[in-house]
């Protein structure tokens, strides 16, 4: 087998199976681990998948800037909203952050509700700015004109300064090893301090995200109390998240 069919087999193998152990490919394959070691660096090297100890696993699908993620995905992210609904309460303090998850909440939020919403996405507080009950708080900072929302020392300095009452987590990967992993730096030290701060952290992830890693870490998965995604919660293929002591739904 060729090394470009090699390639090829590796990548449709972690599309499949989301992760992949050197000792299989190396029997798939037929060649060496080691050999096997070195396509994975050159496919994480084209960003076409994540090297780990062991083996590799795989990056998120969904688009990076914010006007294409606006538009992908929606019906689940609408099932996600939904669910989400049920948590909030009257007079809470909830913190949303800068994901179009979190921005579909904020659309369905009923005209009675009486909460205080504290965020760093400018889609979420303009979506809010006429609701009659919801107070908004803008976390001012530097512009990010890829996710449209700030970040900064200003941002995170304002978010230590809070005990929210419930946080909402929009993810782009979640791996039972790595964690909870971003794209963008500032964006991750931002989410990193929602999650410090916050009494409930709730992560919103659609399944596609489950499984999968990017460069820049913002915090372990045992720092999370629910998981909400846009399949049912006894899913088999949230098993494993489950038996980890996390709530699905």
């Amino acid at each position: 087998m060729i090394k470009e069919e090699r390639l090829q087999l590796i990548i449709e193998h972690i599309r499949k199976e989301r992760k992949v152990l050197l000792g299989d490919l190396s029997t798939l394959l037929g060649v060496s681990e080691d050999t096997v070691r070195r396509d994975i660096k050159e496919l994480s090297d084209q960003g076409l998948l994540k090297a780990v100890r062991g083996g590799a696993i795989s990056r998120s699908p969904i688009p990076r800037h914010f006007r294409e993620r606006e538009h992908y995905d929606v019906s689940h992210k609408g099932i996600i909203a939904e669910k989400a609904l049920k948590l909030i309460k009257n007079g809470q303090v909830v913190l949303f952050d800068s994901g179009t998850s979190a921005l579909a909440i904020a659309t369905l939020l009923p005209r009675d509700l009486q909460i205080t919403v504290i965020t760093n996405s400018f889609p979420v507080a303009t979506v809010l700015e006429d609701h009659p009950c919801i107070e908004v708080i803008f976390l001012g900072g530097r512009l990010n004109k890829t996710s449209f929302s700030t970040t900064g020392f200003e941002v995170i300095q304002t978010i230590r300064g809070i005990r929210p009452d419930l946080c909402f987590l929009g993810i782009c990967s979640i791996d039972l090893i790595s964690g909870i992993t971003g794209i963008n730096y500032e964006d991750c030290q931002v989410k990193k301090a929602m999650v410090e701060t916050s009494k409930q952290i709730v992560a919103l992830a659609t399944v596609e995200k489950l499984g999968t890693t990017e460069p820049y870490y913002i915090t372990s998965i045992s720092d999370i109390d629910m998981i909400i995604t846009d399949i049912d919660p006894n899913d088999e293929s949230l098993k494993a998240y489950k038996e980890a002591g996390i709530k699905m739904e």
